[in-house]
């Protein structure tokens, strides 16, 4: 993909892969975002998985033939990125890695790179390709501490490693259009919240940085080339690493029999009537096409009000519910309400600590939760008293 008479779109889509990271589920794929910068020396930012280096390779010789590669921008090390440097430096004999010293003893110690094939550049360093412009900004801990960007003067692109990353493979066309970012904005969002989510205080420190770029082009490691919408990609990430929610319920449960799940569809029905708006996820992924743990994070990072319900397992919490909380203080979640609920059958601990670490996390307690012994019968429970919680 042609993106201007000096650069290149090289990337590749990933349809195959089930777990990103091993991880985090992809039910429409994820693009690896690789890019060329051609002049009088050309220069490749970032690689991408290994796996597709015939697409790659192919990619690359549409776009230049045989020209030799000068230079490999590494702005991030990650293997889903990093992990076709080897066979670039014996491809290219010549090609100096560009990276900062941060990245040295990952490089070496992921592919033994020697060090004299390494450009090292700190903050605002410049390589000149021709008549074209590589400027560096250090960016640490978004979300990796080698982390840097690339400016790309005369074009105003920026190429931002993972910041601004989204799930979902791209288009052929790759660049944005009308409509672009209302289809990626909800898994910009969950990779955000899945990936990046922990380190806001970084991600705000490096979109200052940035501010003083004027930017035409914004080219992320993962999901399209944005050009029409960078206002709203660069808001919403500044909303996101600021804590910014709606208000609105995000309700995450695990069941092992179905008293608790009986317990959250009620309470979403009285949200739905109500016209609160809502999100709700089994944790334990037993309904088709469930995200689990990873779609409720995408929605605690957009509501405000969190409400976990849980059965009393082992004397304690079920199992899949335990890594949610615990991926929620991971993150350094601030800022929400929260209410627990769950079943159990002689002992009922799981609400108790539910709220336990929901207050470790600093978290707004909406009353002493819902523990219910056995089975969840409706004309027992009020739940438009509870669903009055989050009005």
């Amino acid at each position: 993909m042609k993106l201007s008479e000096r650069l290149y779109y090289v990337g590749v889509n990933d349809d195959h892969k089930s777990l990103f990271e091993g991880l985090w589920p992809l039910p429409e794929g994820v693009s690896y975002n690789s890019y060329l910068v051609v002049d009088d020396k050309v220069a490749l930012i970032d690689t991408v998985e290994h796996g597709f280096e015939d697409e790659f390779f192919a990619g690359i010789a549409e776009s230049i033939g045989d020209r030799d590669i000068d230079y490999l921008v590494v702005n991030h090390m990650e293997p889903d990125h990093s992990s076709l440097i080897a066979l670039m430096l014996e491809r290219y004999p010549r090609l100096k890695v560009i990276a900062n010293a941060k990245t040295l003893p990952m490089l070496k110690g992921y592919y033994s790179v020697p060090s004299e094939r390494v450009l090292v550049v700190g903050e605002g360093d410049v390589v000149c390709l021709g008549s074209s412009t590589l400027r560096f900004y250090m960016i640490p801990m978004v979300h990796w501490p080698e982390t840097m960007v690339t400016w790309l003067e005369e074009e105003g692109t920026l190429f931002s490693g993972d910041a601004f990353g989204t799930f979902g493979s791209v288009a052929e066309d790759v660049v944005d259009k009308d409509g672009t970012f209302d289809i990626y904005r909800d898994e910009m969002i969950r990779y955000y919240s899945n990936i990046v989510g922990k380190y806001g205080n970084p991600v705000q420190s490096a979109l200052k940085k940035l501010s003083c770029l004027d930017i035409k082009r914004l080219c992320s490691t993962h999901g399209p080339v944005w050009e029409n919408d960078i206002v709203s990609v660069v808001d919403l990430y500044d909303k996101l690493s600021r804590n910014e929610v709606e208000r609105g319920v995000c309700i995450a449960y695990g069941s092992m029999y179905g008293n608790t799940a009986a317990a959250a569809d009620a309470l979403a029905m009285e949200l739905d009537r109500r016209g609160i708006p809502y999100a709700i996820h089994d944790l334990a992924g037993n309904n088709a096409g469930e995200l689990g743990v990873s779609g409720a994070l995408r929605d605690v990072f957009k509501y405000d009000t969190v409400v976990v319900g849980s059965p009393t397992y082992n004397n304690g919490i079920f199992p899949p519910v335990e890594t949610f909380m615990k991926a929620l203080s991971a993150r350094m979640i601030k800022g929400r309400r929260f209410y627990a609920f769950g079943s159990y059958t002689w002992s009922g601990v799981s609400v108790r600590q539910l709220n336990g670490l929901a207050e470790s996390m600093d978290f707004e307690i909406l009353g002493p939760g819902l523990s219910f012994p056995q089975a969840y019968a409706a004309e027992k429970f009020d739940m438009k008293a509870i669903a009055d919680l989050f009005a």
